[in-house]
């Protein structure tokens, strides 16, 4: 949600910002613009849209110089204009400010500061922060200490932010500060970036910086130097970011989506490499941070989380429960720290989440801390805040995620969650070896089947040829394939804005089934498992009423074939690992009828890759 870059050395930095501006393209956003110090002055260029607009912007009126900011913006504050877009200057246009998050109490201070005589520009929460520095600059008596003025004017802040400063007063400066919305600084040979996201930065550093809740940092070409909250200067950990720059491009695919749900066979090896010994039947999760004994005292687990990542939840609470034998409880995230939940030393509050930063799943982790849960995170961003604040994290190792709809990371997710579930019940005594053996050896076999899905999609895209155009879809699934309904549902209404509800299956005849005629396409989720015969007898009821059945099956079932006017049919696995291969055919059928019906499938309308504001 919203996406900041910037840069600070001794190349052009024009086409440095728009190819930053670019990579995060994929976290949703509705305007853009930079601001950089050229020859002693502010030079500002924003529009609507999308960045190719800016780019023509600046065609038009070209600027050149060797520090700037630049921004993408997803409304909050405001509507979508030129005016609104970021970077904000001050009264003088002497200093630019771009933000990421919500300035809670800006009404006040913005009434605070026109009676001062500060002239307001645009409608967003964000301009605040330009007039409070340069009040504070004004008042750093000769100094023009741009870093005392953010510091000064943050104090005065309510809300969450992650927010960049130049100003024509300090040219050879970016001071930066986050709290509660990430932002990280890249190190380069004499050129330093700041960064909403990793990507944004990949193609020139891999050395990073991650800012904690309440820093404040100063990047210049001699080095960063970053400061705590009570404004002592403080030494930070360089991370060494794994990615390739290259798993960051289309590598030839027609969009990042399907380059990323081609991407799950190796994504879901690497989440399990070398974390398993099939022979043995053991997990290897060094990083959780619990030790043995007190996994063996956790008397609940609870699993916060949003979105996409709150449907593997669901998938893993049938997990804890079945091989566990622990009580589990599933929360979104925006909803869990309202209802004051029942939290103390022997419960486990596992967070999911791809980017490590929703906003929502990071309160549910502040609020299982304060509390004094065990806390444990399934990320997919070395680094970010999740893996940092929780006692123990587990990496889904998928690599960087461009496309807003998530697809790889969920698979990795539901990978890593049976591996911590397998590794929970060998420490409990739950499981025995010889299930978690037979178990773990068909897991290594599920890459092999999404390849299978991945090279057989003709049925799929035959499918989607037929029911592209039609405006409502019900996805069915039972027991532990409900959740996986719930995903597919998602996936189409996100990317193709058709409308789809996921059900469990048995609840169709409370409610759903008064929808379904000759018109509505019904995906049922039909694969071996102990709810076969009861998910059938579902078909036969949309059958009855002239709907339309299309179902995921597994290879060999005839009978099936006689039910549905599409059946996508999948090698045969374990019920408890079957939804991390029947997902991946809704991913695709989902991808496919987005495309035909032309609509943007990696940047979908109003959406946001990490929702970091709540």
């Amino acid at each position: 949600m919203c996406g900041i870059v910037g840069y600070v050395g001794n190349k052009d930095v024009v086409p440095i910002l728009i190819d930053g501006l670019k990579r995060l393209e994929y976290r949703g956003y509705d305007s853009a613009g930079i601001g950089v110090i050229e020859n002693g002055r502010l030079e500002l260029r924003r529009c609507m849209g999308k960045i190719c607009n800016l780019e023509n912007a600046l065609k038009e009126k070209p600027c050149k110089g060797s520090i700037a900011l630049g921004h993408t913006r997803w409304a909050t504050h405001g509507r979508p204009s030129e005016e609104n877009a970021h970077p904000h200057t001050d009264c003088q246009d002497r200093l630019v400010v771009v933000h990421n998050g919500i300035i809670e109490n800006y009404l006040t201070l913005k009434k605070g500061l026109i009676k001062e005589g500060h002239k307001f520009k645009s409608e967003t929460d964000t301009e605040v922060l330009a007039h409070l520095v340069e009040k504070y600059l004004a008042k750093s008596r000769g100094k023009k200490s741009i870093l005392f003025a953010l510091q000064r004017a943050l104090k005065e802040v309510e809300g969450s932010y992650a927010v960049g400063v130049i100003s024509v007063d300090d040219p050879e400066k970016i001071v930066c500060a986050r709290k509660e919305s990430p932002l990280v600084i890249g190190l380069g040979r004499k050129e330093y970036f700041i960064a909403s996201d990793v990507p944004a930065i990949l193609g020139y550093t891999r050395k990073v910086i991650y800012l904690d809740d309440g820093e404040t940092a100063e990047v210049s070409t001699s080095g960063v130097e970053v400061y705590d909250k009570s404004g002592r200067k403080i030494k930070k950990k360089v991370f060494q970011i794994s990615w390739d720059p290259v798993m960051a491009e289309k590598g030839g695919y027609k969009h990042f989506m399907l380059k990323e749900i081609h991407e799950q066979p190796r994504a879901i090896r690497d989440t399990f490499r070398g974390r398993m010994a099939p022979d043995k039947g053991e997990v290897y999760l060094e990083e959780i941070g619990l030790s043995k004994e007190e996994i063996r005292k956790i008397e609940k687990v609870y699993i916060v989380a949003c979105g996409t990542s709150y449907h593997s939840a669901l998938y893993g609470e049938f997990l804890f429960e079945e091989l566990v034998r622990l009580p589990c409880e599933v929360d979104i995230g925006s909803e869990f720290r309202y209802r004051n939940p029942i939290i103390n030393g022997n419960t486990l509050v596992l967070l999911i989440s791809q980017s490590g930063e929703t906003a929502d799943t990071l309160a549910g982790l502040k609020e299982a801390k304060e509390k004094g849960g065990k806390t444990l995170a399934i990320c997919n961003v070395l680094g970010s805040t999740a893996t940092r604040e929780a006692d123990g994290v587990i990496y889904t190792r998928a690599g960087p995620e461009i496309g807003v709809a998530s697809s790889k990371a969920f698979t990795a997710q539901l990978t890593a969650l049976c591996l911590l579930a397998i590794y929970f019940g060998r420490v409990r005594g739950t499981l025995g070896k010889e299930k978690a053996r037979n178990i773990l050896m068909h897991l290594l076999r599920i890459p092999h089947q999404v390849e299978e899905v991945l090279e057989n999609q003709e049925e799929i895209i035959a499918c989607a040829q037929s029911y592209f155009k039609k405006i409502d879809f019900l996805f069915l699934g039972r027991h532990i394939n409900y959740p996986i309904a719930l995903e597919g549902a998602l996936k189409l209404k996100e990317i193709s804005y058709i409308h789809a509800e996921g059900y469990p299956a048995g609840e169709m005849k409370h409610g759903p089934i008064a929808l379904i005629d000759k018109n509505m396409p019904v995906l049922a989720i039909a694969t071996d498992s102990k709810v076969y015969e009861k998910v059938m007898a579902n078909i036969e009821e949309v059958k009855a009423r002239d709907g339309i059945v299309i179902a995921l099956a597994t290879k060999n079932n005839k009978e099936i074939k006689k039910k549905a006017e599409y059946v996508f049919y999948l090698s045969e696995t374990m019920e408890i690992l079957s939804p991390i291969v029947n997902v991946v055919s809704l991913q695709l059928l989902a991808y496919h009828i987005a495309a035909l019906r032309g609509c943007d499938v990696d940047q979908p309308r109003n959406l946001a890759k990490s929702v970091t504001v709540e």
